[in-house]
């Protein structure tokens, strides 16, 4: 059993934000008295079939509370989904039928047990006390919150300025999550940074139903494979869980080099000592090969891994002694001749920097400092060692 110190530091990995890290660090406390595990809940509302990888940021999360020995619950949104989450909107969503919601929720039962263990996970539904509450009880949970408060939400302030309808039901969306916490009786909620006004209604409403207020964790938003827009299947920047080992592996290994630190700490369970520590030339392979292992099996990525063959860095360093990069480019072997070098370069197939993280080579006549660094044509990649001068 590790100790409060130890498991906040395990913990704190891929949080945005804790509110509040002192209160969390109570709340462990006050459960080791107790002898009582936390009880940490994250909600999906069942509005599309496929999970991608920018959901399991989140659920990697759970799995890491339940490494610690705590109780996660994965809790389907299966009422809430009538109402359409409003958080990122300009308008309101268009209403599901309560059969497309639960088809949605049998394809998430099948996806989340591939990070989390289903012996320590509660799998919920709030439907079994949304759908039970009465007129009365609906009444009384609305009377907690004012319209004032809702309307402070980024979400509804925009569109009340700029005169786009907010339909009540919308404005409920907050409080109905807010009650499964209450009738959950959470310790933690998890969260989107985007999730952050909602699960603040959790630690109010919490508090009015005489509950200790839960402490709220929100995980950043995974930026997609372009690595710009968040990840998302309409956008087509996404991988899918469920997609075959092949194609998860493939569009890893093609994503911006840029994005390989962000992806290992968001979608790995590595330690952040451990990830700082990470050999560049292999961390994108290494990265794609632990992400297929989570979803299809060792065996699966391991056979993808190898039938992918080496990564395109070879093992022989090459040096330059003159700074320009067209230059370094004919003495890595990279372009036949400087001119070659020039008509790559304008081309835009050119980039240099630490294997991490390239930057695109503009500039013909552009000087790299001396040092090592890696070099990229194409698909080709070179480590320079740069001698300047001799």
């Amino acid at each position: 059993m590790l100790s409060i110190e130890e498991q906040l530091v395990y913990l704190r990995k891929g949080f945005a934000e804790i509110i509040r890290e002192e209160d969390l660090k109570d709340r462990l406390e006050l459960a080791q008295k107790e002898g009582r595990p936390l009880r940490v809940k994250a909600g999906f509302d069942p509005t599309a079939p496929d999970l991608h990888l920018g959901h399991t940021v989140l659920i990697r999360k759970m799995k890491h509370f339940q490494d610690m020995g705590h109780t996660v619950i994965f809790l389907i949104g299966d009422m809430t989904g009538l109402i359409g989450d409003p958080t990122g909107r300009n308008a309101m969503r268009p209403p599901m039928t309560r059969e497309e919601l639960a088809k949605n929720a049998e394809t998430y039962q099948a996806q989340i047990f591939k990070l989390l263990d289903p012996a320590k996970t509660e799998l919920r539904f709030n439907s079994e006390w949304l759908e039970k509450l009465g007129y009365e009880q609906i009444i009384r949970l609305t009377s907690h919150y004012t319209l004032a408060r809702l309307l402070e939400r980024d979400d509804f302030s925009k569109r009340y300025k700029d005169g786009i309808p907010i339909s009540v039901h919308e404005l409920l969306y907050p409080l109905a999550q807010a009650y499964d916490s209450v009738a959950l009786q959470c310790d933690v909620e998890l969260g989107g940074t985007d999730q952050k006004f909602n699960l603040l209604v959790g630690r109010a409403i919490q508090q009015d139903y005489g509950q200790l207020p839960q402490i709220v964790a929100t995980v950043p938003i995974l930026e997609g494979l372009d690595g710009v827009e968040k990840m998302s299947k309409s956008k087509g920047n996404y991988v899918g869980i469920t997609e075959p080992p092949t194609d998860m592996f493939r569009k890893l290994m093609n994503m911006p080099d840029a994005l390989v630190p962000r992806y290992y700490e968001l979608l790995t369970d590595l330690p952040l000592q451990e990830i700082a520590q990470l050999d560049p030339l292999t961390a994108k392979k290494d990265l794609a090969w632990r992400i297929v292992r989570d979803f299809h099996g060792l065996n699966e990525a391991t056979r993808v891994a190898e039938s992918w063959g080496s990564v395109p860095l070879p093992e022989n360093h090459a040096e330059a002694s003159d700074p320009r990069i067209n230059r370094i480019l004919v003495a890595a072997g990279l372009a036949s001749s400087v001119g070659d070098a020039d008509r790559l370069i304008k081309g835009g197939a050119v980039k240099a920097g630490n294997s991490v993280t390239l930057e695109a080579i503009t500039s013909p006549a552009q000087k790299m400092e001396a040092g090592e660094f890696v070099i990229r044509v194409g698909k080709r990649y070179r480590w320079i060692r740069l001698a300047v001068g001799n």
